[in-house]
């Protein structure tokens, strides 16, 4: 129902900055859209660990953050576009990861909640 395109990724240097982006596109029928997005958000998965939160951002502009990320990172959206970005700043070693793009949200609006899935985008910071 959704398919995600990220684009962004890179080698960067300790202390420098990249954004990265991840485009929703939906299916639609004669009703309208078939999906609705609720959450747009990034997380991360380094080599030999766990997939974690990064940042997520709501319909209507709410944010969240990961505890090692705030202060740094910047998470917004189109919703017009249904176009997330992440803007990375004072990027470190440890934010290595492969970055993936997930979105939330109901079939018509009702049902549980579904997620959907980028590829991944590969971040590479240097020391």
């Amino acid at each position: 129902q959704v398919q995600l395109v990220e684009s962004g990724g890179g080698l960067v240097q300790a202390g420098g900055s990249l954004i990265i982006s991840c485009a929703a596109s939906r299916s639609t029928s004669v009703s309208g859209r078939t999906f609705s997005i609720n959450v747009m958000g990034w997380y991360r998965q380094a080599p030999g660990k766990e997939r974690e939160l990064v940042a997520s951002i709501s319909t209507g502009g709410g944010t969240n953050y990961a505890d090692s990320v705030k202060g740094r990172f910047t998470i917004s959206r189109d919703n017009a576009k249904d176009t997330v970005y992440l803007q990375m700043n004072s990027l470190k070693p440890e934010d290595t990861a492969v970055y993936y793009c997930n979105v939330k949200g109901k079939s018509y609006g009702l049902g549980p909640v579904m997620n959907y899935w980028g590829q991944g985008t590969q971040v590479t910071v240097s020391s």
